[in-house]
């Protein structure tokens, strides 16, 4: 790409077109701290324009009065033609993210068009129609579109959430606006130029890359149906306060604090294995990563030092390098909040076996792979999100101790326990307090739900239960 890409356009109701205003936005890579691209400043009145666009081809368009098998061939082209942008999406994603070519950057790209296409298959078979009997009569019970939605996706995967919640929507019937942060606003493009190139019908999809009033503009608008948000949970919170208001439909996808069970015949490199894809991903900046290491005092000592091993072997650095393993954080904001958790770790007892800093670079917002000892769960550190690569190493006396503290959290969205015995990882995996958990690894599988308990979340991604979150249910009562 480009030393510094310049947009002077936004994507409203299929077309690029003139914003509102003149003001810009400069992105910044947070690897070199140079500016990399400009562009506009999302005011409320474009946001009022896709609404506008989306609404009326709601309520008069085509889109959702074609057949599932007409929306659907859309659909793929969208997938089709976000696979032929891969090699262009790829050096955005890793300037604009900071994640690793060699990893969530090409992912940031590739992932997306298989989702894509995951998703209608699920479609195919989903009921939106039933006839369901019963001793007085049937009843049709027709899934209907939501109606007109906004999708507010994360800077750390903006394409792979943006297309696993809109797609849905849009094979259901609904219409809507991907808003995206300003931190990635420059991968807004390509996705736009793909939905241009599918064909939608006039205003069904908009794509906007906005700071946080046009983006409240948007969850409170009167002709939005429906907000689905993947972020903080504080701001999850406000969303659902703003969106309680008015009765608005919503789904939240918010952080974690997953926690980690090794039991004493668990495999320490399995364990690691699913601590490295779930936690260290995007340089650490992944909602359901197992950063809670939880391990029986017998195998303490052990679990840490194979982790300052394993960790301490990741290579830092630039992220279009391809032998770097983590590169920097999304911003200096984010960087000085977590070495202020660091500090604050230490000061509450808690030893780092590894890292602790940001490497003595001058440059980049980077902290290095960190290994926190001795630590205990009630400790900040042990609490709050850090949303980078540190992890917790915690010791348990037993079982019943191990699941009372992966519950011992405000959040609960992931987890995973690690067993020669599958049996018995099962029924941990019963008794922890989490929407999604792992025996043995860390997968995320298209056909079941994802989502959080607790303070990780409202309402379920992936899945059928992704799918059915995008209708509104009616019942169609028949006789005999």
């Amino acid at each position: 790409m480009p030393e510094v890409l310049t947009e002077k356009r936004i994507f409203v109701g299929g077309e690029f077109t003139e914003p509102a205003g003149s003001e810009l936005l400069t992105v910044v890579a947070p690897a070199t701290e140079q500016v990399i691209g400009e562009v506009p400043r999302v005011t409320t009145a474009d946001v009022d324009r896709a609404v506008s666009a989306a609404r009326s081809a709601f309520d008069d368009g085509p889109w959702p009065r074609l057949s599932l098998d007409e929306r659907i061939a859309v659909v793929l082209r969208l997938a089709d033609a976000l696979e032929r942008r891969v090699e262009v999406i790829t050096p955005i994603a890793v300037a604009e993210m900071g994640a690793p070519v060699s990893g969530s950057g090409r992912g940031a790209a590739a992932g997306p068009p298989r989702l894509v296409r995951a998703i209608v298959d699920m479609a195919r078979t989903f009921p939106y129609v039933e006839d369901r009997r019963g001793p007085f009569g049937h009843a049709l019970v027709v899934r209907e579109p939501v109606g007109v939605v906004g999708v507010i996706v994360p800077w750390n995967g903006p394409l792979f959430m943006g297309m696993l919640n809109m797609v849905p929507a849009l094979l259901a019937g609904c219409t809507g606006v991907v808003k995206l942060g300003p931190e990635t606003s420059l991968i807004g493009y390509p996705l736009a130029e793909a939905i241009a190139e599918a064909g939608f019908p006039p205003g069904v999809l908009s794509v906007l890359a906005a700071d946080r009033e046009p983006s409240e503009h948007l969850v409170t608008h009167p002709q939005v149906d429906k907000i689905s948000f993947t972020g903080s949970t504080a701001t999850g919170r406000r969303i659902a306060a703003l969106c309680g208001n008015d009765l608005r439909r919503f789904t939240l996808e918010l952080g974690g604090k997953s926690a980690a069970i090794l039991l004493p015949d668990g495999d320490l490199d399995t364990l690691y294995g699913a601590v490295r894809q779930s936690a260290l991903g995007t340089n650490g900046q992944q909602c359901f990563g197992m950063t809670r290491v939880l391990a029986p005092r017998s195998r303490y000592a052990e679990t840490v030092d194979h982790l300052v091993a394993e960790m301490g072997a990741l290579t830092v650095g630039d992220p279009a390098d391809p032998t770097t393993d983590i590169g920097p954080l999304i911003s200096a904001r984010q960087r000085d909040r977590v070495l202020h958790m660091i500090d604050a770790g230490r000061a509450e007892g808690a030893r780092v076996a590894l890292g602790g800093g940001n490497g003595g670079r001058s440059t980049g917002w980077y902290v290095e792979p960190t290994v926190f000892a001795e630590v205990d769960n009630r400790m900040s550190i042990a609490q709050e999100e850090f949303f980078a690569p540190v992890i917790c190493a915690i010791p348990y006396d037993d079982e019943d101790h191990a699941v009372a503290l992966a519950n011992d959290s405000q959040y609960g969205l992931g987890g995973g326990v690690f067993t020669a015995d599958v049996d018995r990882g099962i029924a941990i995996g019963r008794r922890v307090r989490t929407g999604h958990f792992s025996v043995n690894g860390f997968f995320l599988n298209f056909q079941a739900p994802f989502g959080g308990f607790k303070a990780s979340g409202i309402g379920r991604e992936y899945g059928p239960e992704g799918l059915g979150s995008y209708t509104e249910i009616k019942s169609i009562n028949l006789p005999s």
